[in-house]
């Protein structure tokens, strides 16, 4: 992408309204649920941590209509970071693929606050209780960014052309 044809994606972007809460646009997934604790199979596998560091299925329907792709992120907002901590993102995802399951790699991966390209799981400090928010985002466009690009830019161009998003907040402790 040329830095022209960058910023003029981003003009477009910033004139877009904020994301809708389509009542009719849900996630779900058989791994995790509202407000439970993430089994090991989706904690990091370092830091101190032991777990199996895969990604849960994830399902969603209802798009609304004229969703050309998606973003999946996790985020945990309770990192003791000052900014939290970005442990999925990944966008361009295809308007026709509704689910992936455990280890799918779709669309655009970027490098999580690990340093690795990918899903991390789970590692919050011992003794705290930390929230997992797994979201999707349909978007109306594909996404005129790279792998390159930090989780705060491809976050600002996702909110900025998210049509919905649903999200499932699951914890983890140790």
């Amino acid at each position: 992408m040329t830095r022209t044809s960058f910023f003029a994606s981003l003009m477009v972007a910033t004139t877009l309204a904020a994301p809708a809460l389509a009542d009719s646009f849900t996630l779900t997934s058989p791994d995790i649920a509202e407000g439970q604790q993430l089994s090991s199979d989706f904690v990091f596998q370092g830091f101190g941590c032991e777990g199996g560091n895969v990604a849960p299925t994830l399902a969603w329907s209802g798009a609304p209509e004229g969703t050309e792709s998606f973003a999946v992120t996790v985020y945990d907002p309770d990192a003791p970071t000052g900014s939290g901590w970005w442990h999925w993102f990944a966008f361009n995802i295809p308007a026709d693929v509704s689910e992936l399951t455990t280890g799918d790699v779709a669309g655009v991966q970027l490098t999580n606050d690990y340093g690795a390209q990918g899903f991390g799981g789970a590692c919050p400090p011992t003794g705290e209780v930390h929230r997992y928010e797994f979201t999707v985002h349909a978007l109306g466009t594909t996404l005129e960014i790279d792998n390159s690009v930090s989780n705060a830019l491809a976050g600002f161009m996702v909110n900025a052309n998210s049509l919905a998003s649903s999200t499932i907040t699951a914890v983890y402790n140790r």
